[in-house]
């Protein structure tokens, strides 16, 4: 089972939009995937429509009073499943601090389901937390979509310098621009020359797209209704790109 984290320090760059995206396409190419929506704002699960609300809460999966497993909810998709958020995972640094080896946690959980499921994305809250260091430590790799701009990328290297400190394996960060609008100049300088610091960007732009804005509205991934749209074919070309990481999914 691998695990795939889509991260940002930064809200408002496509995280949730690319987790429900590359979650469907994975199905699609018969993979068993999960996505694991931590994000108290619960946008994933909106988009899949399943209710935002686990029993017991953060506090009964972190002291073990629930399994992953009794959370996990159906979606309209066939293997695509979701841990549905939950409003008090705005908590979980607070319950974490009091467990031994807090950053391993949510690795601990998801463990026992490495049988049931090829592929887990989770779909991560912005932040740098003990709860978001859990992510770190748990995931295979970690998609970060990134807006061509001086402070997205900013961001970029606060990430890459908090794994340097923590001795965390950096070529785990797989980063890519989001929300491009190559009418910009910005956008474009940004994208042709990315900065040589930084890791390599992965080769698919998300383009800034209304398709994708209307995943609120239709409550789908966009392959459902706008698959020949630019923003459909650019996840198509994403999902490409990280699928051969992916060694252990069938296809």
């Amino acid at each position: 089972m691998k695990t795939v984290a889509c991260y940002n320090i930064k809200g408002g760059v496509g995280k949730t939009a690319t987790a429900v995206n590359l979650a469907y396409l994975a199905a699609q190419a018969g993979i068993r995937t999960l996505v694991w929506d931590l994000d108290p704002q619960a946008a994933a699960s909106y988009y899949f429509r399943v209710k935002a609300k686990v029993k017991k809460g953060s506090r009964g999966l972190i002291q073990g009073k629930r399994t992953l497993d009794d959370a996990i909810k159906g979606t309209d998709f066939e293997l695509l499943d979701l841990v549905p958020a939950d409003f008090s995972y705005r908590n979980m640094d607070l319950l974490l601090e009091d467990w031994k080896k807090p950053e391993r946690k949510i690795h601990k959980l998801l463990k026992p389901l490495a049988d049931d499921y090829d592929l887990v994305i989770l779909d991560c809250p912005p932040s740098i937390s003990l709860f978001t260091e859990n992510v770190f430590y748990t995931a295979d790799y970690l998609l970060v979509p990134t807006i061509p701009t001086t402070l997205s990328l900013r961001t970029l290297q606060q990430l890459l310098k908090f794994y340097k400190k923590e001795d965390l394996d950096e070529s785990a960060i797989l980063p890519f621009f989001s929300m491009v609008d190559l009418r910009k100049s910005l956008h474009k300088i940004i994208i042709q020359n990315p900065p040589k610091v930084l890791p390599q960007f992965l080769q698919t732009h998300i383009p800034y797209a209304s398709e994708i804005e209307q995943m609120g509205i239709q409550r789908a991934p966009l392959s459902e209704y706008a698959s020949a749209s630019r923003a459909g074919k650019a996840y198509h070309d994403l999902w490409s790109e990280i699928y051969p990481l992916l060694h252990n999914c069938p296809g």
